[in-house]
């Protein structure tokens, strides 16, 4: 009865180890399958470029900050005072021109200085008062003139010039384009050059633009015993640049 019992058990193992081994070779088959799209993209062949665009500008606008600076024996007379220089500045700017909503202040402050004697003892305090009016300028043919007006106005100190066109987005499309342009050209060139047929793009890539914008260096300081006498400002240029990468494919001829 014993050997009967093993003669059966035996098939039944064998059947059990067929199976398990059939389960183990499954999943190496799938993954024999995935592997297939790999191993076909890995055989993409492609041409990769670097394209340079650059624009040129010459500015159409700039923009100006102007410093009124009052003192006085106490807080309310150097800031009435200083209100009264602010209220005359931005009337001689918007007679030339200028619209309200390009004039707007953009610092202000109040603080306390003292004043001493010959011993370093305290004798007194003195409160100033720091503003300063930020211009746009859309009409440089009057920017010397303007900036002269401010000064004959009350204004202490003119600063951090720069200039900028107005459509500036136009301007960095165009050094865009231009390095898509430049790298098309290249691939093209690479192409001939391998013999290759050049085909379509594979990707496109716009990186590094950068827009310089010249600066003026114009610190007048003084007021109404200034000599305004006009001083021309040079706009010099604005220049944009773009770089493109693109990647081609490519084929035997």
């Amino acid at each position: 009865m014993r050997n009967k019992t093993l003669t059966y058990a035996i098939p039944v193992l064998l059947l059990v180890t067929l199976v398990l081994g059939a389960c183990q070779l499954a999943p190496a088959a799938n993954a024999q399958n995935t592997i297939t799209p790999v191993e076909s993209a890995g055989s993409l062949r492609t041409i990769a470029v670097t394209g340079t665009g650059e624009v040129i500008l010459v500015p159409d606008m700039a923009y100006i900050n102007v410093g009124i600076h009052t003192e006085a024996e106490d807080v309310t007379s150097a800031v009435s005072a200083n209100n009264q220089q602010a209220a005359d500045i931005t009337a001689a700017i918007i007679s030339m021109g200028v619209e309200e909503k390009d004039i707007q202040t953009s610092n202000f402050n109040v603080y306390s200085m003292n004043r001493y004697d010959n011993m370093s003892n305290v004798i007194g305090t003195t409160y100033a008062v720091d503003n300063t009016l930020y211009l746009v300028v859309r009409d440089l043919t009057k920017l010397s003139e303007m900036l002269d007006t401010a000064l004959g106005a009350g204004a202490n100190q003119i600063y951090g010039i720069s200039f900028d066109i107005a459509d500036r987005s136009g301007a960095i499309a165009r050094a865009r384009d231009l390095a898509i342009q430049d790298a098309g050209a290249k691939a093209a060139a690479a192409a001939n050059t391998a013999g290759v047929a050049l085909g379509k793009i594979h990707s496109i890539s716009i990186v590094n633009t950068s827009y310089v914008q010249p600066l003026a260096g114009y610190g007048r300081g003084g007021g109404a015993a200034e000599d305004t006498t006009s001083v021309p400002i040079s706009a010099g240029q604005i220049v944009v640049t773009a770089n493109a990468d693109l990647v081609y494919e490519f084929s035997d001829n």
